[in-house]
């Protein structure tokens, strides 16, 4: 079968990675795409937004499933375009609905889906423009640090932790009145502090069953010790100790399974993944936040993980075969380290030429931003995360040692990344 890919990073890469192997693939198409994604399938230079476009694309190279990487594209309901479409709706889309979507498109529509369904999360309100003074006097009853959410999709940058009261009104008055993060934060969530570890948990569901797949912990923070800026994430590990049998059997009680009931009993038409954003208090599991697809960088941990034919699995959302279906996980660990660019999650320089992607060994290599020069023959920075590094081993401190020394043996100016990726879960 032909298969479409939507989106252009390291949890693309790791996608076409994935599906290439299995038996039931035909051809492969990535679009946009990116340098390592060129090898192992065709890149398409189309938008994930340009539906049009990408309607044209499935039509000429007879695609039979399409597999969207990136939230944008849910949000802006590529599902439903395809389903109303009577030359595209025989056609199966990973990923849910507009409606769906919204669980990540709106963060006040997630909370409150989880307040109608009774799933663990922050005690939170949401204020708009005309009721910031009622969000202060509601800030003022928290305790600190404060949580600030922008409602609407903000590229991964609209979650701010407040340290004090002044910081959290001055952030407060950023986002609704000065229009920090545009449309975006024309609402904003604000919601206690929950203080714990937290982890990413993943399923493919048809909304009604689901699968459980490896689950992963990120390290959002620019530097060693989580600190500086959040970014897209550097780094992941999977597994994750502290997510015992018995911890996940609590994630799938009071989570998982109400959530997928929530979304048959809401008829929200939902067929692709869920990414459980997820916070161990104490060892209860609470929800931080929904998203509608794979994480990234977790994506490039998880994936190497799964023995099973992932193409198999999205099949089945759509022949009504998922309740059956059983994923296959090797039991190695999984380390991802991720080379970003200098000035990252700043401003950054592009363009600056990669070398020596070809020495490393033992080592999975997942471009995340990275092209071709104009000749073709050189590999160049395009992004702010350039390279993911996944290991397997069968302990963390070998997996750390073989993505480590592949971050060290790969090279461009301003080249950067933790050290300390995987540490805090080390045996």
């Amino acid at each position: 079968m032909n298969v479409l890919i939507l989106g252009s990073g390291g949890r693309e890469h790791a996608l076409a990675w994935k599906i290439a192997q299995s038996p039931l693939l035909k051809q492969l198409f990535i679009a946009p795409g990116n340098a390592g994604t060129a090898v192992i399938g065709a890149n398409i230079p189309i938008s994930v937004n340009d539906f049009d476009a990408i309607k044209l694309l499935v039509l000429q190279k007879d695609i039979d499933l399409i597999v969207v990487g990136p939230e944008e594209p849910l949000v802006k309901g590529i599902y439903d375009f395809f389903k109303s479409d009577s030359h595209l709706s025989h056609i199966p889309v990973i990923g849910p609905s507009a409606l769906g979507a919204r669980l990540e498109g709106s963060k006040d529509f997630a909370k409150a889906f989880m307040k109608r369904h009774n799933i663990p999360t922050a005690a939170y309100q949401t204020f708009n423009a005309g009721k910031f003074d009622e969000a202060i006097e509601f800030l003022k009853k928290l305790k600190p640090p404060y949580v600030l959410k922008a409602d609407g999709l903000a590229a991964g940058k609209g979650v701010i932790i407040c340290d004090t009261l002044e910081e959290a009104s001055m952030e407060l008055e950023e986002m609704l009145l000065k229009s920090r993060f545009g449309k975006a934060s024309e609402n904003v969530v604000i919601e206690e502090f929950l203080s714990g570890t937290e982890l990413s948990v993943f399923v493919l569901t048809d909304g009604k069953n689901w699968i459980l797949l490896p689950e992963a912990k990120d390290y959002k923070r620019i530097g060693n010790n989580d600190t500086g800026p959040n970014t897209g994430g550097m780094g992941a590990v999977s597994p994750v100790p502290f997510a015992t049998e018995s911890f996940m059997q609590k994630v799938v009680d009071r989570i998982i399974k109400p959530t997928v009931h929530g979304l048959a009993e809401e008829n929200i038409d939902y067929k692709g993944f869920i990414f459980f954003g997820l916070i161990n208090v104490n060892g209860d599991p609470f929800v931080i936040e929904y998203n509608v697809r794979l994480g990234d960088p977790e994506t490039e941990a998880i994936l190497p993980r799964i023995t099973s034919d992932l193409l198999e699995a999205m099949l089945a959302l759509h022949t009504g075969k998922i309740s059956g279906y059983q994923i296959k996980t090797d039991s190695r660990k999984a380390l991802t380290v991720m080379l970003v660019s200098a000035g990252y999650p700043g401003h950054y320089p592009k363009g600056l030429e990669i070398s020596a992607l070809d020495k490393t060994k033992d080592c999975l290599v997942f471009h995340a931003g990275t092209s071709f020069d104009d000749s073709g023959d050189k590999i160049l920075t395009a992004g702010g995360r350039v390279i993911a590094l996944t290991s397997l081993a069968q302990d963390i401190h070998e997996a750390r040692q073989l993505s480590y020394k592949a971050a060290s043996t790969i090279d461009y100016l301003g080249k950067t990344y933790r050290t300390d990726i995987g540490l805090d879960v080390a045996e």
